[in-house]
């Protein structure tokens, strides 16, 4: 189903100049929806993390797969994370998701860019084409817009990597992971998501799924069982902000 955004965005981009925007993190006005101090200051990486699941591990291990990892080994092979989800970063990811700041996202897919580049610095590493996790059609009807794919375009332009915007579908409208208890979210997206386009041109392909946050990694383990049994070679989640285990 495609994004019902550009129907929805022009009363933003007139607001837009009608209106002084603010920062986000700060609330300098300005005409970013990051001031650029922020943008120093904030969404940078600073941790050593699993190159499977990103997340933060000890400065000797750096490198190496976490002890979750190898005892449970997910479907997905890396993620790529730019920041940490946590205060105040947290309000980009809200912002984006829940309150419309669509010029958010190619912000956030700028750090994610950097990211991406800083981890394979050889373009032959990186995905053959890019998908977004998307959403089920009653949420993107309520919403307006898939937050991951509002992401994905930027992101897909900037790496110029091929963009697969439908290429998978929620077949079930699952609760929000957010609201579910961490020991029923695996079961929560179990069989919830679909090949919606032709799995022939994805045989031996390597395949980056895109979303604004990753929390449990249930979701995307779930996306990448469904890629990797059409075929597909290696799944990369490249995903702005990571919560931390402890979260």
């Amino acid at each position: 189903m495609p994004s019902l955004s550009p129907l929805l965005r022009w009363p933003g981009k007139l607001l837009s100049v009608l209106l002084p925007s603010s920062c986000v993190l700060c609330g300098a006005l300005g005409q970013q929806a990051v001031c650029a101090a922020c943008s120093r200051d904030y969404a940078l990486d600073v941790h050593p993390r699993c190159p499977c699941c990103a997340n933060p591990v000890g400065s000797e291990d750096g490198g190496r797969r976490c002890g979750a990892c190898l005892a449970d080994p997910p479907a997905f092979d890396a993620t790529v994370a730019a920041c940490d989800y946590g205060a105040p970063v947290d309000r980009l990811v809200l912002g984006l998701k829940f309150g419309s700041r669509l010029a958010l996202a190619p912000w956030m897919a700028g750090r994610l860019r950097e990211a991406v580049l800083a981890r394979s610095p050889d373009p032959r590493d990186l995905p053959d084409l890019l998908c977004p996790v998307p959403l089920g059609p009653r949420r993107l009807v309520e919403r307006g817009y898939n937050q991951a794919l509002e992401m994905a375009r930027p992101l897909s332009a900037a790496l110029g990597i091929p963009l697969a915007p439908r290429l998978l579908e929620r077949r079930v409208e699952t609760a929000a992971q957010s609201g579910v208890a961490p020991g029923q979210r695996r079961r929560n997206v179990q069989d919830a998501f679909a090949l919606a386009d032709d799995s022939a041109m994805l045989q031996g392909r390597h395949v980056g799924v895109v979303d604004d946050v990753m929390t449990s990694g249930h979701t995307l383990d779930e996306l990448a069982g469904v890629l990797k049994r059409a075929g597909v070679a290696r799944v990369t989640n490249l995903v702005f902000a990571r919560t931390p285990p402890h979260l």
